[in-house]
């Protein structure tokens, strides 16, 4: 049931998708009288599951989820090549209209996209909010694993900024170590102090290629007590609010190094220095077979939410919208660098249905539809012939040169692209195979 729900909000928002990508071609060649013959979601090679004909266009939903297309009357693409535009061009079709309408008619499906991103996110930051967990907030810092001390982070760092840019959200101090392109420089404050440490570009290219960034760093959570379930922990005289901030008089910050303590001394007591306002108490507490005392910890990580009203949700999704285009666009730029190892990375159609809850719920499902929505924007306006990016490509050669490409060139330019394209497909999804049997 779990992957039933998965795969039904990754079709959902596909189809999604793709319909506004194509509408825009759609509606923009309409608006100039350009006839469009087919609109199709998702490929109907052989074969469709159904279709139906309204005026000049045929409507219908194909058998192969890779895409969709809008057939436009006149337009060397992957629905026609030069043999089939043989005859006199009309005046209803692509070929016929002046270079900027055709330019408008090809950048209208990223703009579909683009814009699509843009309301839903100003529709999330109006119903949710904006939700994150602010890296000051952390005053202990972070805990870090063996590849992240090799660049030179340390426990206890609290990250101030990298590559002289202020984090004010924990989880994106990652995204910025793995999305440096040079050697880049951090601050840290550590021990009170401010210490400054560069990245090193060819370690950093190393644990890119390896592809394993769990456990990178963890905040470090102090030992706070939210409630006694335990009659003993009562007894010893525990109570909601204290801080442990020793065992045995081995002093810590981190609820994880009291945990293994804690593990060490199992069934045994132990002295447990507890905080309460300001005493710090010594009191003999039962450590049961399992290694706990019978408390719940405080979660300590408590996000912030800011709320938006509808005129506010506008400019907080359109900062979202070009700080995800931004972020996205360097992450493409980190994966074409062989010697980042990134490209290892590169997910198919597996990648991208994970990264949908399998349990149903509108927020994620929304967050990851715009961001979806972007990368097909991005994808498609890269120049390659047989993607948008393309036939933009030599159309905008035409408005500047004013000399037409020949329609045999697009032809041939259409289908090296195909090719491409489907090189990139067969890698990606190689890449989701080869790590699922991984």
């Amino acid at each position: 049931m779990e992957i039933f729900i998965r795969l039904v909000q990754f079709f959902l928002s596909l189809t999604l998708l793709i319909t506004v990508h194509e509408f825009g071609h759609f509606i923009v060649a309409r608006l100039f009288k350009i006839r469009v013959t087919k609109f199709y979601i998702f490929f109907d090679w052989g074969f469709s599951l159904f279709k139906f004909r309204r005026g000049e266009t045929e409507y219908g939903l194909g058998w192969l989820p890779l895409g969709g297309y809008c057939q436009i009357s006149g337009m060397v693409d992957e629905t026609q090549n030069a043999s089939d535009l043989a005859a006199e061009p009309q005046p209803w079709e692509f070929r016929s209209k002046p270079a900027w309408q055709r330019f408008l008619v090809l950048v209208a499906g990223v703009t579909m996209n683009l814009l699509l991103a843009f309301v839903i996110y100003c529709g999330i930051s109006y119903t949710w909010g904006s939700s994150y967990i602010a890296n000051e907030d952390l005053i202990y810092g972070y805990n870090f694993n063996e590849k992240a001390e090799s660049l030179g982070f340390r426990d206890g760092d609290r990250v101030v900024c990298i590559g002289g840019e202020h984090i004010v959200k924990y989880n994106t101090i990652l995204s910025k170590v793995l999305l440096a392109d040079e050697a880049t420089d951090v601050v840290v404050e550590r021990g009170g102090e401010q210490v400054r440490f560069t990245l090193p570009y060819e370690q950093l290219n190393e644990l890119r290629k390896e592809g394993d960034f769990v456990g990178f760093y963890e905040p470090r959570l102090p030992f706070i007590i939210d409630s006694i379930v335990s009659p003993t922990a009562a007894a010893a005289g525990l109570m909601r609010g204290d801080r442990i901030v020793g065992i045995d008089n081995v002093m810590e910050d981190d609820f994880s190094a009291y945990a293994a303590l804690m593990t060490e001394r199992a069934g045994k007591d132990a002295i447990f220095s507890v905080e309460r306002g300001c005493d710090t108490l010594q009191i003999s507490i039962p450590i049961n077979a399992e290694g706990m005392i019978g408390v719940v910890r405080h979660p300590y990580l408590m996000p912030r939410t800011e709320y938006y009203t509808l005129a506010q949700a506008i400019p907080a999704g359109a900062r979202l919208t070009v700080n995800t285009i931004k972020d996205y666009w360097q992450q493409l730029k980190m994966i074409v660098k062989p010697n980042t190892g990134l490209y290892k990375q590169v997910g198919g159609f597996i990648a991208i249905a994970n990264i949908f809850p399998t349990e149903w719920d509108w927020y994620r499902f929304w967050s990851m539809s715009a961001f979806l929505s972007i990368i097909l924007a991005i994808m498609n306006i890269i120049p390659i012939p047989g993607l948008d990016g393309g036939h933009t490509l030599f159309t905008l050669w035409e408005m500047i040169t004013r000399r037409k490409v020949s329609d045999k060139v697009m032809e041939v330019a259409q289908y090296i692209g195909l090719v491409l394209i489907l090189a990139l497909l067969i890698f990606a999804n190689g890449n989701d195979i080869y790590k699922f049997f991984k």
